[in-house]
């Protein structure tokens, strides 16, 4: 006699949630604060300038301005003139 297995347990029928990752908010794009950048497992990019790193690596921005990436360092620099900023972020955006 042919036997069918029962209902009741299935070794199939499991999936993850997909996690969402990669740039959110790319170089030339305003950065509000809390705004997050990147979401990356790891850190192939590393927070700069305005920037910081949360414990899951996301990239989010800490204040107002406008994402520069140079090489692997991601900084937000600041749209109001009257707000500090490196020389070294100033020259290089422009």
């Amino acid at each position: 006699m042919a036997h069918k297995k029962g209902q009741g347990s299935t070794k199939n029928g499991r999936d993850s949630n997909p996690q969402y990752l990669g740039v959110k908010l790319y170089a030339g794009e305003t950065a509000a604060p809390g705004a997050i950048i990147v979401r990356q497992r790891g850190t192939p990019l590393k927070a700069g300038f305005n920037v910081r790193r949360g414990k899951d690596d996301t990239l989010y921005s800490i204040g107002h301005g406008k994402v520069v990436v140079m090489g692997r360092m991601v900084h937000v620099q600041p749209t109001d003139p009257k707000e500090p900023k490196p020389s070294w972020l100033g020259a290089s955006a422009n």
